[in-house]
């Protein structure tokens, strides 16, 4: 088996990387991103890094003609941002590979999509693949993820999706480290109540998930499947939990979220009427940390056979102690 993974740069590609050279069904994997980190790069002889742009029809081609399978976790990741630019990194990318799978025959594609795609500004709970999505995305992310997931849909190429929620663990540059950086510039302040219940994923199940989807059968093929820890917790607890384990003292002082909403809102406003540069507050940011939102997994586990094997716990402290090396 030979496989394409793309992202491979990032927290979830290096993670999947080294859970993937350790099956001996595997004999090459090509590891694309955009740069290398010392702290996201794995050194194996299976693995060889092919730095690129997606966007780029003959790197893809080139690509995608040496290997069967394509693992795709890159994307343009980003709570605002103009559509063009979404659409090219996210839309543009997705038909570069497609287009190259059906050339070479591609035997399976393996897409990680996002959750954000449920986000409807309200508290949801146990969501499950089938419910239907709003009329309305909430930002440029959510709509270019979905018309990657529906370009994959119609190919005819054998594909499963995943939309993992919230990852955490070790390698993750983006939603702890962002909210440890809001913390230590004195932004962060709890939104709402703060007894919001979310679903978070350790990185390590995400690279599990994957690994199952590129083996899994006829059956569990041309599926979407909710990815999370299967244990949703209170974020706030969560987020105070980390800080205390890095020894900082979180504040707790509340601030009502429909007053924060509105904020968020007349900053996206300002934003697109002048240089369109992301705002500090946007109205899907603070829904995130405002609002309640779980998934219901018992599809990945009945037919991708997904059982979370790293607890949240365990997943907070394989990232603090990951954040404390790399940050010291």
């Amino acid at each position: 088996m030979k496989i394409l993974l793309t992202g491979a740069t990032g927290g979830l590609g290096f993670r999947t990387l080294e859970q993937l050279i350790e099956n001996p069904k595997i004999e090459k994997i090509i590891a694309t991103g955009r740069v290398i980190r010392p702290t996201h790069f794995v050194e194996h002889s299976k693995v060889n890094y092919l730095l690129g742009d997606l966007e780029n029809t003959d790197f893809v081609s080139g690509l995608v003609k040496k290997v069967d399978y394509i693992i795709h976790a890159a994307a343009l990741s980003s709570p605002w941002g103009k559509y063009s630019e979404f659409e090219k990194a996210n839309v543009f990318s997705m038909n570069n590979l497609i287009n190259a799978g059906k050339i070479h025959n591609l035997k399976r594609f393996v897409f990680v999509s996002t959750p954000s795609l449920y986000f409807n500004g309200q508290d949801r709970f146990d969501v499950k693949e089938s419910e239907q999505l709003p009329t309305a995305f909430v930002n440029a992310y959510s709509k270019t993820k979905y018309e990657a997931e529906l370009a994959l849909e119609k190919s005819g190429i054998p594909f499963v999706t995943l939309r993992p929620r919230a990852l955490i663990g070790r390698g993750d540059t983006i939603i702890m480290p962002r909210l440890i950086r809001a913390f230590k510039e004195g932004k962060l302040k709890i939104i709402g109540d703060g007894k919001n219940i979310v679903d978070l994923t350790s990185l390590a199940n995400v690279a599990d998930s994957i690994e199952l989807a590129l083996f899994i059968g006829d059956t569990g093929l041309n599926q979407t499947y909710n990815i999370t820890n299967g244990e949703p917790v209170q974020l706030w607890e969560t987020i105070e939990k980390v800080l205390t384990l890095l020894g900082h003292e979180m504040n707790k002082q509340k601030v009502p979220y429909s007053v924060v909403r509105f904020v968020s809102q007349i900053m996206e406003l300002k934003a697109k009427l002048t240089n369109y540069k992301e705002p500090a507050l946007t109205t899907y940011g603070v829904g995130i940390l405002a609002k309640s939102f779980t998934m219901d997994i018992s599809k990945a586990k009945s037919l991708l056979g997904y059982s979370p094997k790293i607890s949240t716990d365990e997943a907070i402290a394989e990232f603090v102690s990951w954040y404390r090396k790399v940050n010291c």
